[in-house]
C-alpha cells in the first residue's frame, strides 16, 4: 500500500525486558530497516537488559499477571500457574526454544542484524544511572547513552513516529 506520506524514520522505546516486548522492538526495528527506513531502539529502564552483556541473551516473560500468555501450540496457560517454582524459567525456555526452531535469532544476533541494515541503539541515561551500569556493562555496539531530551531531538523530522513496546 502506497502512502502521501511514508515513514521516513521510527524511534521505538523498549521499556520491559519480557520476551514478548524485547522481540516486539527488534521485529519492529529490523523490519524497519530492511524497507529503508531509518531505526532508532532506544531501551531504558529494564528494556536495558536487552543490551547489557550478561542479560541480553537471556530474557524471560512473566507468568504471573499476564493474561494473554499462550504456551507454545496455543494452549493459554492460567495464571494460578504461574506461582509454581520455576514456571517462568520453564516457560521462558519453551518461548526461546519454540522461536530458534522459527529461525528466530537471539537478541545479540537480531541487534547486529538491526545494526548491520543500519538502524541505531541507543541505552537511556536515566536508567543507566537507576540500575548503576556503565557504559562497559553495555553491548559494544550500543551507539550511545542519551537523556530524553537527547532521544526527542533524534526523533524529530518529518515522517518520523515513535513506538512504545
Amino acid at each position: 500500500m502506497e502512502s502521501n506520506n511514508p515513514i521516513k524514520k521510527v524511534n521505538i522505546i523498549c521499556a520491559k525486558a519480557a520476551i514478548e516486548d524485547v522481540y516486539a522492538a527488534l521485529v519492529m526495528g529490523n523490519g524497519a530497516v530492511m524497507e529503508g527506513i531509518e531505526a532508532n531502539l532506544f531501551f531504558t529502564f529494564f528494556g536495558l537488559d536487552a543490551i547489557v552483556k550478561n542479560r541480553m541473551d537471556k530474557p524471560h516473560t512473566a507468568v504471573v499477571g499476564n493474561p494473554g500468555l499462550r504456551l507454545p501450540g496455543g494452549l493459554r496457560m492460567p495464571t494460578l500457574l504461574g506461582v509454581i517454582p520455576g514456571m517462568e524459567a520453564m516457560t521462558s525456555s519453551m518461548m526461546l526454544s519454540t522461536m530458534e526452531k522459527l529461525d528466530i535469532p537471539p537478541v545479540s544476533e537480531f541487534l547486529e542484524l538491526i545494526k548491520a541494515g543500519g538502524g541505531k541503539i541507543y541505552a537511556c541515561k536515566l536508567a543507566m544511572d537507576m540500575f548503576k551500569f556503565t557504559k562497559e556493562d553495555l553491548w559494544d555496539e550500543v551507539d550511545g547513552v542519551l537523556t530524553v531530551g537527547e532521544f526527542y531531538a533524534l526523533a524529530g523530522g518529518e515522517g518520523s513516529h515513535i513506538i512504545f513496546t
